[in-house]
C-alpha cells in the first residue's frame, strides 16, 4: 500500500524527546521550545514567534489579539479548512467569504476590495499548498483601508513570496505542525508569528492563560497575576523536542519533497499536454515548499472514479476540502460574496496524490503509472 502520508521521521526526533522528558521542565517554553523561538525567528526574520499546540489556536490567539467582536466582518476564502473560519467566529464574527483563483486556489485578491464594508476588520488569506497568495495586492488594500492581515500559512513552512517567508509578511502569520504538514511536533502543533511589535507583549498574556507569567519569568515584574482573557495555548516541550530534531534537517526534507513533487510535475506533462488533466501552476514570484501534489480532472464523477482506481491499486490520493460557504455553519456564519465561479468548480476536480518524506522513487513512478492506466484509453 502507498500511503498518502507519513510523518517525518529524520532520526534526533527519539533522542530530544528523551532528554525533554528527563529535564525538569516539559511544560511550555522549555529548553527545546525556546531553540525552537530562536530558530524561527532567525531563520523566518520575523519579529517574534510563539509555538502553540495547534495552527487552530494561534489563529485564535490573532483573533483576540485584534479584539474581533460581534457584527465584526473578516474576509477569507470558502475554499479552506475550518479552523480558518472558527477562530473568528468564536468571537463572533461574520465571515465574507471570496472566490479563489483557479491557476493557485488562493484567495482571488482582485475580488477582495468590493466585499470591504464599514464593518470589515480582517482579511485572512491562506496559502493554499504552501503557494503564496498575491500578498502585495492584499497588503496595500489593507493598508489603504485600515485592515487587518492574518496569514494563515499552515501549509507554508519554508514557501515564500518575493524572497520574503509566509507568515511574516502580514500582520501575523500562523503556522501547523500537524502529523500531515511538512515538519511536524509529534502530531499536533502550531506557531504564531507576530509582524507587529505592538501585540507583543499582549500575545505572550493571552498564550500564558491571561497571565504575564512570561514577564515574571524574565524579571520583568516581581510576580505574576491574571491580567487578560488568554488559554492555554502553549506547546509542550516534549513536543518542541520532536520539532526541533525536524528544524535541524528542514532543508533536507525540503529539498527531498521539492524532488518528489518534480518528478510527478514532469512525468504527468505528457497528460496536461493532451488535456487529460492540469497540473499545479507556480507563480513566478513564489518559491513553493512542495506541501501537496494535487492534479485536476474534468469533473467531481471522473475524480471520484480515479480514487476508486487508485485505490485497488494500493494507492491512498485524497479530495481536499468541501467548501465552506456549502456547509451548514458556513451558511448561518457566513455569506459568499458576488459569484462562485471557482470556488465548488474547482474544488471539485481536485486530487491530491501521495507526497511525504518517506516516499520512495519507485512509490512515485507507481503512482504515476497508476494514472497513465487509468487514462489509456483516452490517450
Amino acid at each position: 500500500m502507498i500511503l498518502f502520508n507519513k510523518p517525518p521521521f529524520t532520526g534526533n526526533e527519539e533522542q530530544y524527546v528523551l532528554e525533554s522528558m528527563h529535564s525538569n521542565k516539559i511544560s511550555g517554553d522549555g529548553e527545546f521550545g525556546n531553540r525552537c523561538h530562536q530558530w524561527f525567528e532567525e531563520r523566518l526574520e520575523c519579529k517574534k514567534a510563539l509555538l502553540t499546540t495547534s495552527c487552530t489556536h494561534a489563529l485564535e490567539i490573532a483573533a483576540i489579539l485584534l479584539n474581533i467582536k460581534e457584527g465584526d466582518e473578516v474576509i477569507i476564502p470558502s475554499y479552506t479548512f475550518v479552523s480558518t473560519a472558527n477562530a473568528f467566529v468564536l468571537r463572533g464574527a461574520k465571515l465574507v467569504f471570496i472566490d479563489i483563483r483557479p491557476d493557485t486556489m488562493n484567495i482571488d485578491e482582485t475580488l477582495i476590495e468590493a466585499a470591504i464594508t464599514k464593518k470589515t476588520k480582517v482579511i485572512v488569506p491562506v496559502h493554499y499548498a504552501g503557494v503564496a497568495c498575491e500578498m502585495d495586492t492584499i497588503m496595500d488594500i489593507a493598508n489603504r483601508h485600515n485592515l487587518y492581515v492574518v496569514e494563515d500559512a499552515a501549509q507554508g513552512m519554508m514557501s515564500s513570496y518575493k524572497g520574503k517567508a509566509l507568515g511574516t509578511i502580514g500582520h501575523f502569520g500562523t503556522f501547523s505542525f500537524h502529523e500531515t504538514k511538512n515538519y511536524t511536533s509529534a502530531g499536533e502543533g502550531g506557531l504564531l508569528i507576530v509582524n507587529d511589535e505592538r501585540f507583543i507583549e499582549r500575545a505572550e498574556i493571552i498564550r500564558e492563560k491571561g497571565t504575564n507569567r512570561s514577564q515574571f519569568f524574565r524579571g520583568m515584574v516581581d510576580k505574576y497575576s491574571w491580567v487578560d482573557i488568554g488559554s492555554s495555548y502553549l506547546m509542550n516541550d516534549i513536543s518542541a523536542a520532536y520539532l526541533w530534531g525536524q528544524l535541524e534537517k528542514v532543508d533536507d526534507i525540503n529539498k527531498n519533497r521539492l524532488i518528489s513533487w518534480n518528478i510527478y510535475y514532469n512525468e504527468l506533462k505528457e497528460l496536461e499536454r493532451k488535456s487529460l488533466l492540469t497540473l499545479p501552476i507556480i507563480p513566478v514570484d513564489c518559491q513553493h515548499n512542495a506541501h501537496m501534489f494535487y492534479i485536476k480532472v474534468s469533473n467531481l464523477q471522473e475524480r471520484t472514479s480515479l480514487l476508486e482506481f487508485l485505490k485497488k491499486n494500493d494507492i491512498l490520493a485524497v479530495f481536499h476540502y468541501v467548501p465552506l460557504h456549502s456547509a451548514s455553519a458556513g451558511l448561518r456564519f457566513g455569506k459568499f460574496n458576488n459569484k462562485d465561479n471557482y470556488t465548488t468548480i474547482e474544488s471539485e476536480r481536485l486530487l491530491r496524490l501521495p507526497l511525504h518524506y518517506a516516499l520512495s522513487d519507485k512509490e512515485i513512478k507507481a503512482v504515476i503509472k497508476a494514472i497513465y492506466t487509468y487514462f489509456r484509453s483516452q490517450l
